[in-house]
Parts: structure tokens; sequence; C-alpha cells
């Protein structure tokens, strides 16, 4: 069986949305041709046919021998409007999902999209979709600029927490990125995004941010970004830190293999280091799919490196716990 745990998409109407009510995301003409969602000079995103159609996703499935999808709104989410707009842009994508699930009940699973940016009308949108089918949500590694771990999103933390929900945690531009060029060369995706993931995430670890919400089960994309790699850095960090400024309760290795990572590297040595440091129980089978960067054969391939035990667990059997499929 195989599992693909991160996937996307948009739909025309959020796409509308977002053009008419953003006020800093445009649609621009790459000099290839393609569509591509800017933040200001920033790329952020190019929406891809399979975004939008459920038959092309389930036929691309079928041909790579994906049980199940979990799809998601990706970046940039709905973290650019007011309230009104922020929330019907969140329910036009996880109405969508529920559907898709309604129509591929064994095939579509799928990740609500909040407005963290109107905490309570988060916890309302979480409450109503997950009453429709949502299995988890996604969030964006800032909210507009906004740390995760700011105190302002703690009702919708609580929320998830008391769930016990998992939450794929999934890069953007980060703040900034227009004052560090990350335009040029689509560093904005090469950099940008494993920066904006790793900054996110160590500032919870740090922050105290597992002890306090023990029961949510975050995810973070792309193979942790550069987590894995600071480990050492991380532990030194601790092991100098000034003890009366200490907020976290263990050790950043435990945290680090606490949380859990999608297989999405694009190399087998990352992967396997990877491995190295959190254990093969921690990661999960994705894609990235249709973005133009997804990597179906190449995941597979990777995991395909791994003993027998760890290819099944990631291939299936961790998915199948954490989403209790």
């Amino acid at each position: 069986m195989l599992i693909d745990i991160h996937t996307h998409i948009y739909t025309q109407r959020w796409l509308e949305i977002l053009q008419e009510h953003s006020g800093i995301y445009r649609l621009k003409i790459r000099p290839d041709g393609q569509k591509e969602i800017f933040r200001g000079d920033t790329p952020v995103s190019i929406p891809q046919a399979g975004h939008f159609d459920y038959d092309i996703r389930i036929k691309v499935m079928d041909e790579a021998g994906i049980d199940i999808s979990v799809v998601s709104l990706t970046a940039p989410s709905v973290y650019w409007g007011t309230e009104e707009v922020s929330c019907l842009a969140a329910q036009e994508a996880n109405d969508s999902s529920a559907e898709a699930q309604a129509n591929y009940p064994e095939r579509i699973r799928w990740f609500t999209t909040l407005p963290w940016q109107y905490p309570d009308a988060a916890v309302a949108e979480l409450e109503r979709t997950c009453a429709n089918g949502a299995v988890g949500v996604m969030v964006l590694a800032n909210i507009a600029g906004r740390s995760l771990n700011d105190e302002f999103f703690a009702p919708i933390w609580r929320a998830i927490d008391d769930k016990g929900l998992p939450v794929l945690l999934h890069p953007t531009d980060p703040p900034g990125a227009d004052v560090l060029d990350m335009g040029e060369f689509d560093l904005s995706w090469s950099v940008g995004f494993m920066f904006d993931t790793t900054l996110a995430i160590t500032r919870m670890m740090f922050h105290g941010f597992f002890d306090k919400y023990p029961n949510l089960k975050l995810i973070a994309s792309h193979g942790g970004a550069a987590l894995p790699y600071l480990v050492g850095r991380f532990e030194k960090g601790d092991e100098v830190e000034i003890p009366e400024r200490r907020l976290m309760q263990k050790k950043p290795t435990d945290y680090l293999q606490h949380i859990y990572y999608d297989c999405i590297t694009y190399d087998p040595r990352s992967l396997e280091y990877l491995v190295s440091i959190v254990g093969s129980s921690q990661i999960m089978f994705g894609t990235d799919w249709p973005h133009q960067v997804f990597d179906i054969e190449g995941a597979k391939n990777n995991i395909a490196t791994l003993s027998d035990d760890d290819c099944d667990a990631i291939r299936h059997l961790n998915a199948k716990q954490v989403f209790s499929l």
C-alpha cells in the first residue's frame, strides 16, 4: 500500500478570490509562458492543471500505485484578506476537498484550511470541517509574517491539540524574501521555503511549544528542511543557554524525534540521513504533487533504498497510524 500525505489543490474560485481581494498576490507570466502566483516580485507557486482536476489526480495515482492521497490547499493559503474574505476562501477550499472525498471515498483525504489570522473564526471552521471529514490541519510556516508560536494563535492550537490532529506545516515565501532578493533564480523555493520551515519549528522547539501541545502531530514538510542537519547545533545551543531563559523541558533531539516528516528530499542520501536522526517511524511518503517540482518516482525510488521494514513504515504504516486510516 502507498499513502501520499503531501499533495496539493487549488480551486478556480479560490484563485478568483485571491486575485480580487488579496492586494499583495498577483498572477504573472513567467518567461516560459506559465502563470505563476507572486507576492510582489517573489515567486510563490505555479498553478498546474492537476491542482484543479481530480480526474487527472486519480489517473496519476493509479499510474503511480498510490492508494490514498491527502490533499491540502497550498501557499499562499488564505492569510491575506479581511475576516469575511479569508473565511470565504477557506470555506471554498474545504468544501471542495470534502466534495472530492465524497466522490472518491477510498482515495482522497484532506487537511482543513483555517483563517488563522482570525482565531475565533478559525476554531469555528476547524469544528465545521472536522465534522465534514477533515483528517488534519494545513498551516503555512508563517501567518502573514507572524510566528506560529505567537500567543495570538493559542486558541487554535488548543483546539487542534484537544483533537490530537495531524498538522502539515508547509513553507511559503518567508518574511524578508524581497529584501534578500529571493526572487532571483527562484531562491524563494530552493532556500526560502527551507528557511521558513526550519525557523518556524526551531522557534516552536525552543519556546516549549511541544510541551504545551503534546497531542498534536506536527509534520515538517520536505524532509524537515534543514532541521535534521542542524541537530548538533541545536544541542550545543541548548547546552550553553542561560538556564533562566530556557523554556523547553526536553532536549532538541527529543523534539526532532517527536514530530513527523515527509520523505520529500529529492536525494536518497538526504533521506538516509533523516532516518538516522529521527528513525523511520517518524517519516511518511509524500510527493508534492502536482507542483512543478513534484517527485513521485524519486520518492518511491529513494525509500526503496532503505530496509524493507523502513520502506513499509514510510510507504503506509506510519500514515495509517497518524491519520487513523
